[in-house]
């Protein structure tokens, strides 16, 4: 019977490139996959047409063998017409093509059997404050976890011997068993694809290579930390399985809103009340700072609400103290006066009869931009 065009069992044009024939296979072989078809005779026999069809046309020079002789080119002695070499061998390849694109379906993929496990990362929050951005601190949190054990010096072995080479996969890691026409090569169930067992576990650890203890450990907070920065410190994570390497310990800072002060990048910014008289006559007031003290800023007379005074050099320092300090910008709001007694309300309104458009310019202007609105409208 006459082979189907490998093409056509991929469902690709002879111009596919190599992703568009990766995600072709891929969509096919999950669909036809032993481990969904159970019983299916068809789709076994398709499913080992399209891993013989993605073999060849994945490599080049096959591809390019059977774009110029077809299937003729991986037939006969020696793999083809001449010899020239192209034999399918389809227990070989399969392994390679399905644990490239499928690794779960083989255990998890290729990996060495004999690498120790590594550690797990830890991930730990931390919450500082505003001042503690500004100057930098030295936090000492304490971190439940695993950490290597000391009786056996993490290999999991009793004190006089030591890990042997897994007698069901010789050190490998992994098993392979064949079923019918293609090998699947699985995650040894003796070692856990460690490669190593041990048999005579540490009392201790239970052969584990680790206990759990909680460690007390000193972090620096370097000075203008910002809010969401990670902190990576590594190999303070949890201790790696039979003595593989430690993973990291990764800690997230927040700061937490502050009542005064609102930070943009290296800049403060701090909202001050003031009375109306101040901001008519103009006046000071007294700010405090990050830093801890206090700056003295002088308003102008005829101050309006959401005007910034800047002060320079009183905001965040650089990452780690590297540079100039940002600025603090005070931004003040004017604050109309409640709970008037009578005589308060009849200088206000003394007040009021005294005054003109001059001192309320932007009123005027307002007022005289609204009345041209409605004259213009009345003539349209």
């Amino acid at each position: 019977m006459s082979k189907r065009d490998y093409y056509d069992i991929l469902g690709v044009t002879r111009k596919a490139s190599p992703d568009e024939l990766k995600s072709a296979f891929r969509k096919k072989a999950k669909e036809l996959h032993p481990d969904r078809n159970p019983g299916d005779q068809k789709a076994e026999q398709a499913f080992k047409e399209l891993n013989e069809a993605y073999d060849v046309l994945r490599d080049d020079q096959k591809r390019a063998a059977y774009d110029q002789y077809g299937h003729a080119a991986f037939e006969g002695p020696g793999g083809g017409p001449g010899g020239r070499g192209f034999g399918f061998d389809f227990s070989t390849s399969f392994t390679d093509v399905f644990d490239d694109l499928f690794g779960e379906f083989m255990g998890g993929g290729r990996r060495g059997g004999n690498r120790a496990s590594r550690g797990t990362d830890l991930r730990y929050n931390m919450e500082i404050s505003l001042e503690e951005a500004y100057a930098g601190k030295t936090a000492t949190i304490r971190i439940p976890g695993s950490i290597a054990c000391e009786a056996c010096s993490g290999s999991g072995a009793e004190a006089g011997s030591k890990p042997q080479a897994c007698p069901t996969c010789s050190g490998v890691g992994k098993v392979r068993a064949q079923q019918g026409f293609f090998t699947i090569e699985r995650t040894c169930p003796t070692c856990q694809g460690l490669g190593r067992v041990v048999k005579n576990p540490c009392r201790v650890c239970s052969g584990s290579g680790r206990v759990q203890r909680e460690r007390t450990l000193n972090v620096n907070i370097p000075q203008g930390i910002e809010d969401g920065t990670r902190i990576r410190l590594a190999g303070e994570g949890e201790a790696g399985l039979r003595g593989g390497p430690k993973g990291d310990l990764y800690i997230f800072l927040s700061v937490t809103p502050h009542p005064l002060f609102k930070r943009d990048g290296q800049d403060v910014l701090c909202r001050v009340p003031i009375g109306f008289v101040t901001a008519a006559l103009g006046g000071h007031v007294e700010v405090p700072t990050l830093g801890g003290g206090r700056a003295r800023v002088a308003i102008t007379e005829g101050t309006q609400s959401g005007r910034q005074f800047r002060l320079r050099g009183k905001g965040m320092p650089g990452l780690r103290g590297q540079g100039s300090n940002g600025d603090m910008f005070v931004e003040v709001t004017v604050e109309t006066p409640v709970h008037l007694t009578k005589k308060q309300q009849e200088l206000l309104r003394e007040f009021e009869k005294a005054t003109n458009s001059q001192n309320s310019p932007e009123t005027t202007s307002f007022f005289a931009r609204m009345k041209e609105f409605f004259d213009g409208a009345g003539k349209g």
